[in-house]
């Protein structure tokens, strides 16, 4: 995965739970040359990974150098202290979005904690086993790790290499900024879509057959699994409810005004609300981590094999960098709509130089 720089890690890795994150894992240090342990409590997903090559079955005499504990969050305390006791001369860390959870239960049996680093990579797909993982799950995405005063250097430098193998980049948080970060960024989004979502169930068929790129994106994370989620949100339910509290109040500002759209500051109370978002949506980083906003612009593309490919072929050929793509496309029409991402300052180049090319621009 990395061609241009040397593997950190070296040695062997463990790493139990063999699903979406732990396969990606292990596929990502294999393309290293780093041996990949895979542990599992389903046999059938442990041999699935491994068919996916991403590692290897146990054996008495591996001696890794860090386990990462890739379980449901229910679970996750239960098989830290597993691990630490089991290799006692390697660094064990986690990759479960709740922190402070896990870390108080394992603080309460009084487990010494000194080589274990909580982390929690932002990576993920709406689908989950090891068929889903990609080596390249991690690229760029942030990697969030935990450590405390008694953290021993080395520890984590070992989990920080871990991170910079697979391509993301390491971040310090306490388990409290942690829990609290991911509440607001990921687990209320997560109920956000799937309470939005659960309105389509009685929608008449009419409605959804209106459905466009809007909905979509809102409710792309709605697939998720239900029992992995009643986990998540419950180990994390303060920071969930602070965030839920604050949504509703703003939702009942909207609804109150909706009500009565002729009172006096109802119009107002909408339209603050909206710009409130505009001014939240711009703080959300670019590639890169950049927080800067790109100009878009909607291309029309025929519905006929290559147009795709050809489309991003001669945005390279001009010069110009694709930043972010999403596409459209509405059933029964013969062509989609490729709304592209580039910088501000490239922008009308880009447009001159598709519509000279021949490309029918839809909307700047």
């Amino acid at each position: 995965m990395n061609e241009t720089k040397a593997a950190r890690l070296s040695g062997q890795i463990r790493v139990v739970g063999a699903g979406l994150l732990g396969a990606s894992i292990g596929l990502a240090v294999r393309e290293n040359g780093v041996d990949a342990i895979l542990a599992d409590a389903s046999p059938s997903q442990l041999r699935l990974a491994i068919d996916y090559g991403a590692g290897r079955a146990e054996r008495d005499d591996d001696d890794p150098s860090i386990v990462i504990v890739c379980v449901p969050p229910d679970v996750v305390a239960d098989v830290i202290e597993a691990e630490l006791a089991r290799y006692p001369r390697a660094v064990v860390t986690d990759v479960a979005s709740v922190k402070l959870a896990p870390f108080h239960e394992l603080q309460r049996r009084g487990v010494d904690l000194v080589r274990y680093i909580g982390s929690h990579p932002m990576a993920g797909r709406e689908r989950g086993g090891a068929i889903s993982a990609r080596a390249d799950l991690f690229l760029g995405r942030p990697w969030v790790i935990c450590r405390d005063h008694e953290t021993p250097r080395d520890a984590l430098a070992l989990v920080e290499d871990l991170a910079l193998d697979l391509g993301a980049v390491p971040l310090e948080m306490t388990p409290e900024e942690h829990d609290a970060s991911v509440g607001l960024v990921s687990h209320v989004p997560q109920i956000v879509a799937s309470t939005l979502a659960k309105q389509l169930v009685d929608a008449p068929d009419s409605a959804v057959r209106l459905t466009g790129q809007g909905l979509r994106d809102t409710v792309r994370i709605a697939s998720s699994q239900p029992e992995l989620w009643v986990q998540i949100l419950t180990s994390n339910g303060g920071p969930v409810v602070e965030v839920l509290d604050r949504l509703v109040a703003d939702l009942s500002i909207v609804a109150d005004a909706l009500r009565s759209p002729d009172a006096t500051g109802s119009r107002r109370e909408i339209a603050d609300v909206i710009a409130a978002g505009n001014t939240g949506v711009a703080r959300l980083p670019g590639k890169h981590g950049q927080d800067r906003r790109f100009a878009q612009i909607v291309v029309m593309v025929d519905d006929t094999p290559g147009q795709l490919g050809r489309l991003f072929t001669e945005l390279g050929e001009i010069g110009i960098n694709l930043e972010d793509l999403r596409l459209e496309h509405s059933p029964g029409a013969q062509i989609g709509l490729a709304e592209i991402g580039v910088l501000p300052e490239v922008q009308r180049r880009a447009v001159d130089e598709l519509e000279a090319r021949g490309w029918r621009i839809a909307s700047v």
